[in-house]
């Protein structure tokens, strides 16, 4: 059985503070036990926001279409804390790099904070947008913190935001699929197929890469 790294944060992040603690953390394998520290260390720091941004008295608990609101609204005041009110002059030509999902007991503020730190560290400038999706169209979440960089080095960035971020999670997934394998399955895996289409995305974006540089040539020399 494959573990699914979005489904574990998803899951911890349903649980409640008292359920979490129950969980004995010495029996989950390696990526259910970063997904459970993850969630333990967020707690604090998200409930102290969660605090701020409550009214101070609410006779009655929110529905669905309430708690987004205030999601919206806690997302804002984040975006414009962090400097994301001004948008840079090269945001109307910009491209979006990743995208991360709002909904109830998520992270999403968290991992677009982190993506436009890694995307800022590599020296690629970053803006984070909070859209929100036409409800008619797509059931919820509603609303979507959007990666934006500069139009020329949105592959840049992809490649960066892969290897700093995304190749880790895939990596740990991974590593949870080997580590329940028998040991017959495990040494029965035939790598060439594992890699196989890895390795071709490597090699077709080579080849792209070199025949558009060879064309340029070609054309400047006519």
């Amino acid at each position: 059985m494959k573990l699914n790294i979005e489904e574990l944060r998803r899951h911890y992040a349903s649980l409640s503070d008292e359920a979490l603690r129950e969980i004995d953390r010495t029996e989950l394998v390696e990526i259910a036990r970063q997904c459970y520290d993850q969630e333990l260390a967020l707690r604090e720091p998200l409930k102290k926001k969660a605090d701020l941004a409550k009214p101070a008295v609410r006779a009655t608990p929110l529905d669905e279409n309430e708690q987004q609101e205030d999601m919206e609204e806690v997302a804002e005041d984040e975006l414009e804390e962090d400097g994301g009110g001004d948008a840079p002059e090269w945001l109307e030509e910009a491209a979006c790099v990743c995208t991360f999902a709002m909904f109830t007991g998520g992270r999403a503020s968290v991992d677009a904070e982190n993506a436009r730190d890694v995307l800022t560290e590599a020296g690629i400038p970053c803006h984070v947008t909070l859209h929100r999706i036409d409800p008619d169209l797509s059931p919820p979440p509603r609303s979507e913190y959007r990666v934006m960089v500069p139009g020329g080095l949105n592959l840049d960035a992809a490649s960066v935001l892969d290897k700093e971020i995304f190749n880790a999670e895939i990596e740990a997934e991974w590593r949870a699929h080997f580590s329940v394998l028998s040991d017959e399955d495990l040494l029965g895996v035939n790598q060439e197929v594992l890699f196989a289409g890895l390795l071709d995305r490597v090699e077709r974006v080579r080849r792209a890469y070199h025949e558009e540089v060879a064309r340029r040539r070609k054309s400047g020399n006519q």
